[in-house]
């Protein structure tokens, strides 16, 4: 590295899904939104839910770099994020200090956040849950970080191993965290629509009773199954 980076690299402007590709998603589970981009795209297990049971969000990712034990950028994103903004900080999973605690979560939360998700670790759980902001995480430790960059804000990032960019749509519950790349918005939207249908079907035989899916017959009593005593 010849020179130093500068404390912070800020992205404002970056397309954003409409409101109507939002609505589009609302209401739907990961793990529908998963099957409907071929079982991929969810974040790592090890990003956990700090939210109530319920809880359900779905918005437009404004992505952050924060380098360890630091979170400049984090409060960078206060001066870029909008309304419904679900910011998705990467730290490279770095987690010996919290990225945030209530105090920034309670800002991110009044600057018009609606979530924030993090590889990094968090501290004051107590407080974040009272703050009202639902966090996906990968920690928790109440050793604090500092705030001397650098870091970025509104630039690409991979969080939990999955490449994200500012505009992405986030959809979020307790089951993890899903992107869906922007120019795939409508596509998984028109994927997802058909998945629901057809689970919705297949609840309704569920509970009317149905034992197995009828497509296991053909595979049972076929040479695809080997009977041993």
């Amino acid at each position: 590295m010849l020179d130093d980076p500068p404390l912070l690299t800020v992205r404002r402007n970056f397309p954003r899904p409409s409101p109507k590709q939002i609505d589009a998603f609302r209401g739907m589970p990961t793990a529908q939104v998963v099957d409907a981009m071929d079982g991929r795209g969810a974040l790592d297990r090890s990003i956990k839910p700090q939210v109530r049971p319920g809880t359900a969000l779905v918005g437009p990712a404004l992505t952050a770099f924060a380098y360890p034990a630091d979170n400049l950028a984090l409060l960078g994103c206060l001066d870029v994020l909008q309304p419904g903004d679900i910011v998705v900080c990467a730290t490279d999973s770095y987690r010996e200090t919290a990225l945030t605690g209530d105090l920034l979560a309670g800002m991110l939360r009044n600057a018009g956040a609606v979530a924030l998700v993090t590889d990094g670790a968090i501290r004051d759980q107590d407080g974040v849950e009272a703050a009202g902001l639902p966090v996906w995480h990968g920690g928790v430790t109440p050793n604090s970080p500092a705030r001397f960059g650098p870091g970025s804000v509104g630039l690409p990032v991979t969080c939990g191993g999955v490449p994200v960019a500012s505009g992405d749509l986030i959809v979020a519950d307790r089951d993890g965290v899903v992107v869906v790349p922007h120019a795939r918005i409508d596509e998984v939207a028109e994927r997802v629509a058909l998945i629901r249908e057809a689970e919705a079907a297949t609840e309704a035989q569920v509970k009317a009773g149905m034992v197995r899916p009828p497509w296991l017959d053909a595979v049972f009593g076929t040479d695809k199954v080997r009977e041993i005593d």
